[in-house]
């Protein structure tokens, strides 16, 4: 069941809790254009050992949209703001494109709360800001149509589009429903960042996840965070951009192990 938390600005962030309230707590923060059940394929198994707190990010799913640009620094904000209501303070951390980005602002402003650290599918600076300025602009004018298509191609590989039907029509069902100004704030967030100069101080213990076929985050992005964060480790899925769906299982037991 979706519940919603009343964050520092006034926003209702919702979330998702699975899992024994006693257990560790993990924190799973989605991409954009998805909602918490993106984590659907792994969200069970990881209630097994923790207890999951599946967030949606302003804008999207069952959470509040303000109708403005987002940053980095409030989309960190609303976790911490989430947690500290759920009173919950160390917590393992796993977040995917946007919500890697989330990640790395935590470690790096927030490292004393987190007890591991996994980014997956995500950069210290994702794609040019012309790509989110049209994104935005399409959206705010338009809405989520036009966007669709061209954003299943960034996620998927084309050999998994043409082999699961229903989970790409799951996919444009959810992407068509988030709301179009909740999408353009968080792509603002998203152009606004530029973590490239800092990620090298974080110094949780950290996982990082790609997909060798990932169009949005090129495994490359994630090799600069290898590089950069000491003692990090690299695994590489054979997958586009949302490797947790695309390679269910592999990526359930690449962060198991790491969690564990």
């Amino acid at each position: 069941m979706t519940e919603t938390v009343n964050v520092s600005d006034g926003t209702h962030i919702a979330y998702a809790e699975v899992g024994d309230e006693h257990a560790p707590p993990l924190v799973l923060v989605h991409s954009l254009g998805c909602d918490h059940h993106m984590w659907d394929p792994q969200i069970e198994d990881f209630a097994h050992t923790h207890r999951v707190i599946a967030i949606d990010i302003r804008g999207h799913g069952a959470s509040d949209a303000p109708d403005d640009d987002y940053t980095l620094d409030r989309l960190g904000l609303d976790v911490i703001d989430l947690v500290d209501w759920l009173g919950v303070d160390g917590f393992d951390y796993c977040g995917l494109s946007v919500g890697g980005l989330v990640g790395q602002w935590l470690g790096l402003n927030a490292g004393t709360r987190l007890r591991s650290l996994t980014l997956c599918n995500t950069g210290a600076k994702i794609s040019e800001r012309a790509r989110w300025d049209e994104r935005i602009e399409i959206a705010r004018s338009e809405g989520m149509g036009p966007l669709v298509d061209a954003v299943i191609e960034r996620w998927f590989k084309p050999e998994y589009v043409a082999a699961h039907p229903d989970e790409i029509d799951d996919a444009r069902t959810t992407l068509h429903s988030t709301d179009p100004l909740g999408y353009a704030g968080c792509c603002a967030a998203i152009r606004g960042a530029d973590l490239r100069a800092d990620v090298h101080a974080i110094v949780t213990r950290t996982l990082i996840v790609a997909g060798t076929s990932d169009i949005a985050t090129p495994p490359e992005l994630s090799t600069f965070l290898n590089d950069e964060i000491k003692g990090s480790e690299l695994v590489l899925l054979d997958a586009g951009h949302l490797s947790n769906v695309e390679q269910p299982a592999a990526f359930l037991d690449a962060v198991t192990r790491f969690l564990a």
